[in-house]
């Protein structure tokens, strides 16, 4: 029974997920999935779980972890999701939709929700949607895909990703260069960070050199973001700390803009800045000048730049498209562009593949390559995930204690 009444389905980003999921829960799925049109369904996703935190927020209410006495917010994002998916099932519904239940989770977080959804799937009808093949799970046994806004199920193909390669001669050069010819760009020597008399970071000591290409790893809650915050300059936890940023010791008279003009940088949050109707091109040109929004007339010389590289990734054609148009891989790419538009000493992409569906990642980690590659740029790349086309050379990683976490470099 349970093979007929659960699915996996393989999104392309193309697909308006949105829509999908709005057909589903209003009882206008067509095909096989007509067979839920009578059932009241209910969604588990990031965006449900943060609608439901500002409503407890909003409200100052506990709904989802009573018995708890906590409100949902308190918990780690692992925590957090193990206990929405209880408050999902205490409201009865017929079926559940997974929304990428797994993204933003380490491995640990992600083994215990995997077996929560097994040992689920026998009593509940469970419909996932995720974008990368490696998601699906071998437990939902109905599997299909949907490459369009007709959401028509159709059989997997085993699919070879096709897609012409980058190429290396044609970085664009940046308008002006930005002078830093120091060897160190970040040097971290016992840094200790706690809030509110918690233990975050434990005498912390980090490196980073010019050129290099580092992952920061570590499980949900190690202090990833804190560690992220101290390297931009934006964490006042870094005065009165051995902080080095760019030849700069943290507290020395320095502004925020001294560190963060060395920096470029890409987080998922960043789409949403750019809802309004600002076209690509005008999008990438905003980097030149640190602006949401294009407000300064570019010169002739920044729009050939942006012309350049919207040219290497093949979206020339889509220069005058709405940003907020674009596919999701489209919009990662171009912000990623306007983070290394004016190739800063470093670049920090935070998740940049979370929700990309594999041609999509192709694409971005391709440029991510060729960053690394062409350019004497230092990335450093943030995820749970190990991207098998991804080559770091090198690893550093929380290591969560009760004194706080300890930074460890991996061979």
């Amino acid at each position: 029974m349970r093979s007929k009444i659960n699915w996996d389905i393989l999104l392309s980003n193309k697909v308006h997920k949105k829509g999908f999921i709005d057909a589903l829960l209003s009882g206008k799925a067509i095909g096989k999935l007509a067979a839920f049109n009578s059932l009241k369904g209910i969604l588990f996703s990031d965006m449900a779980i943060e609608k439901f935190l500002e409503r407890e927020d909003q409200y100052d209410i506990m709904e989802a972890a009573r018995e708890k006495n906590r409100k949902l917010r308190t918990f780690s994002s692992g925590e957090r999701k193990k206990e929405f998916l209880k408050y999902c099932l205490s409201l009865k519904p017929d079926y559940i939709i997974l929304d990428n239940p797994l993204d933003h989770l380490d491995q640990a977080s992600r083994k215990t929700l995997t077996e929560s959804f097994e040992k689920l799937s026998e009593s509940i009808p469970l419909i996932q949607l995720v974008n990368r093949s490696a998601d699906l799970l071998p437990f939902l046994s109905n599997k299909a895909m949907i490459t369009d806004n007709s959401f028509e199920l159709q059989d997997i193909q085993e699919t070879t990703i096709e897609k012409a390669p980058l190429e290396s001669s044609r970085i664009p050069k940046p308008a002006s260069t930005i002078e830093y010819s120091e060897g160190i760009l970040v040097q971290m020597k016992n840094i200790t960070i706690d809030y509110f008399d918690k233990p975050i970071i434990n005498s912390l000591n980090w490196t980073i050199k010019k050129g290099e290409f580092w992952q920061l790893i570590g499980p949900n809650g190690s202090g990833k973001s804190t560690i992220l915050s101290m390297i931009t300059g934006e964490n006042p936890k870094g005065y009165g700390q051995d902080l080095l940023l760019f030849g700069i010791q943290k507290g020395s008279g320095e502004s925020i803009w001294d560190i963060k003009k060395n920096v470029g940088y890409f987080s998922t949050a960043m789409t949403d800045l750019f809802q309004k109707n600002h076209s690509l091109e005008n999008m990438i040109l905003s980097g030149f000048f640190d602006s949401i929004g294009l407000y300064v007339e570019p010169t002739t010389l920044q729009k050939n730049i942006v012309n350049d590289w919207l040219d290497l990734i093949q979206m020339s054609h889509l220069k005058n498209k709405k940003f907020h148009q674009l596919s999701i891989g489209q919009q990662r790419v171009a912000l990623i562009i306007r983070a290394v538009l004016k190739h800063p000493p470093l670049v920090i992409l935070d998740e940049p593949v979370e929700g990309l569906d594999d041609e999509n990642v192709h694409l971005v980690t391709q440029l991510i390559n060729l960053l690394t590659k062409e350019t004497d740029m230092t990335l450093i790349f943030v995820s749970h995930r190990i991207e098998p086309s991804l080559a770091p050379n090198l690893v550093y990683e929380l290591i969560p204690s009760e004194n706080g976490s300890i930074g460890v470099i991996k061979d």
